[in-house]
């Protein structure tokens, strides 16, 4: 019979590591001791016991740990250990779970960077809210580092490859030693007192003692300080400084810095290609809607009623569309020449300070351009509209509806009297239809005033 006052062994020690695991104190441990009985399984985990004069702990690193050791960790060996304290269940065992470990000697700096780290990180000099943003065309970029190695040289080799036109200052420091400090501190205000507008400072890969120059709470401070962007690109991706927090853009390598200091001269020459197709593809449609109006208007009733005119005028369009249609490639065709002009000198000259220059001038072609499209179509649909007139005036079935009739005798028009005889049929058009009729007699008006109607002189009435 079960007491439900009494636990389990599970439940006991369930409560145990739930207690050892949501202690603040055990959560991030820092201990230092000697390593024994260690064990490196088979699948990659280290299991090893801590221990001093007094105590002993049993310690356990697992292998997505330990795959970033620099050392391998022995008998006898000192180390200094960051982890968490937890509860081996099954044995009831509390023990260590390992994170970071390094040997006695180095460990004391990794100490002294994670606590740096945290009074800066609290002082707020990492608060991504002050980083500023880097600059799109840059004139001149500062470059804080060795003047010998291959950082430089990566540098140079991508700067001068996605955009010659930028001017390099190299402020060449020591990265390592005792005077590497106060040189990279000089050199970082003097290269934010120049006319550069981004810095990249950083140096090689690395082990921790030499890199530690960038984990200086006087160059971390100095960094935070400088006007100029900063792009930190010290060692490889792996290895991270303070130097890497404060700066406004940490990059993994420093030819990764360099790709983000400069822009691609030739995606800025793709995008540039990119916009004058879409130009001239918008050119064509409007051609093409056009086209297809015109076209549309031809085949009206209209423009088919007097066939000869409308063949006449059909050509003329034909002409003036091929006028057009030169005109326009003609137009494209020197935007394109001057573009091209553009580009061969901007690869021969510095064109940063003509740059706004050139972007007005490449606006007022492409407006010229528009004007001159917008021209020519508008004298072309006033030419249509003058010809509709024309049309108009001639068709015959606008004088019916002036309220005049068109006589016919078989199947003839009758223009004089001469043409039809007492007795005759004739049929009379007029604007809603027909009359029929029979002559029943003949006046000639030799003078060709209408009987009937009243005609007066205009001159005796001004």
């Amino acid at each position: 019979m079960t007491d439900h006052k009494h636990q389990s062994v599970s439940q006991v020690t369930r409560q145990i590591k739930t207690l050892l695991e949501t202690s603040p104190s055990l959560e991030r441990v820092f201990i230092y001791g000697e390593i024994s009985n260690f064990k490196h399984h088979s699948r990659g985990h280290m299991y090893f016991t801590l221990k001093d004069d007094r105590a002993r702990i049993s310690a356990v690193m697992f292998a997505g740990n330990n795959r970033a050791l620099r050392f391998q960790p022995e008998n006898g060996m000192k180390v200094f250990i960051t982890g968490n304290i937890s509860v081996y269940e099954p044995y009831g065992q509390y023990q260590l779970y390992v994170k970071q470990m390094e040997p006695d000697g180095i460990g004391q700096l990794y100490l002294a960077y994670e606590q740096l780290k945290g009074k800066l990180e609290r002082e707020g000099y990492f608060d991504p809210m002050l980083k500023k943003p880097l600059p799109r065309f840059p004139k001149e970029v500062a470059v804080v580092t060795s003047k010998t190695g291959a950082v430089i040289r990566d540098i140079y080799t991508t700067i001068k490859r996605r955009y010659p036109i930028a001017l390099i200052t190299l402020y060449p420091v020591a990265v390592q030693g005792p005077n590497a400090v106060p040189s990279i501190i000089r050199a970082l205000r003097q290269a934010d007192q120049s006319q550069a507008d981004v810095i990249i400072a950083g140096r090689g890969g690395g082990s921790i003692e030499e890199l530690w120059a960038f984990n200086d709470e006087e160059l971390v401070k100095t960094t935070h300080s400088l006007n100029t962007p900063i792009i930190s690109a010290v060692g490889h991706e792996t290895d991270v400084t303070l130097h890497d927090f404060v700066a406004d853009v940490r990059a993994a390598t420093p030819t990764a810095a360099a790709e983000l200091a400069v822009p691609s001269l030739q995606e800025w020459n793709d995008k540039l290609l990119v916009n004058h197709r879409r130009l001239q593809k918008a050119t064509n449609q409007q051609l093409v809607s056009k086209r297809d109006r015109l076209r549309r208007f031809q085949s009206s009733y209209a423009f088919k009623y007097p066939a000869q005119l409308l063949r006449q005028k059909e050509q003329e369009l034909d002409r003036s569309l091929e006028q057009l249609n030169r005109a326009t490639k003609r137009l494209v065709t020197e935007r394109k020449q001057y573009e091209e002009q553009l580009l061969n000198r901007l690869k021969r000259v510095n064109p940063y300070e003509l740059y706004q220059q050139k972007s007005e001038a490449l606006q007022r072609l492409d407006d010229k351009l528009h004007r001159a499209l917008k021209h020519q179509y508008s004298d072309k649909a006033n030419r249509y509209d003058q010809l509709i007139a024309k049309l108009t005036i001639l068709n015959p079935l606008g004088t019916l509806k002036r309220g005049y009739s068109a006589t016919y005798s078989n199947e003839e028009l009758v223009t004089k009297a001469a043409d039809v005889s007492v007795g005759d049929s004739i049929t009379v058009h007029v604007q809603d239809g027909q009359i029929e009729g029979v002559v029943k007699e003949i006046q000639n008006n030799p003078d060709g005033m209408l009987k009937g109607v009243e005609h007066r002189d205009e001159s005796n009435n001004q």
